[in-house]
């Protein structure tokens, strides 16, 4: 978990707090489009949150109706919260988004080859989001395209910095 401070537009530092990560979903989709959604969550779903045991791997958002759904995205029950109040580890959550994004991103997934992959889970000023990225799946040949400009990348940079020496 990271702690990052920047500015936003009125010059007040926002705290960034990194939950968790969705680290295979830049290998496996090419992002097209990313934005920033809320989360509706229940207490229990904060806390567990704030302890940071989320997991986003199978995470994605669905349409239904004329609102948008993360399923798949687990969040483990609060270990010190007894009986009371757990939750389902697997709900799906209602992401909170302004019409306009809301209306852009259903045109879209339903236009076809694009899904809704979570990139990250954080708190941002103490209000817990999500970063939605518009994807597309890669095929065998775009992963090794990747893989090889990669490479290429890196063998320039060690050229370069053995001739510095």
């Amino acid at each position: 978990m990271t702690r990052a401070m920047a500015a936003d537009q009125e010059g007040k530092p926002e705290h960034i707090k990194l939950v968790a990560q969705n680290r295979r979903a830049r290998f496996d989709f090419s992002i097209e489009e990313k934005l920033e959604a809320g989360i509706e969550l229940r207490g229990s779903e904060v806390k567990s949150l704030r302890a940071g045991t989320a997991v986003l791997s199978d995470a994605y958002g669905i349409p239904r109706g004329d609102e948008l759904y993360l399923v798949n995205a687990k969040i483990q029950p609060y270990k010190s919260g007894g009986a009371y109040g757990h939750h389902d580890a697997e709900r799906s959550r209602k992401l909170l988004l302004h019409r306009k994004q809301l209306d852009h991103l259903v045109a879209k997934v339903h236009q076809g080859g694009y899904m809704l992959i979570p990139l990250s889970l954080y708190f941002k000023n103490g209000r817990a989001k999500v970063e939605l990225a518009l994807c597309k799946g890669k095929t065998h040949g775009d992963r090794r395209e990747d893989i090889k400009a990669r490479e290429s990348r890196r063998e320039m940079d060690r050229a370069l910095r053995s001739r510095r020496r």
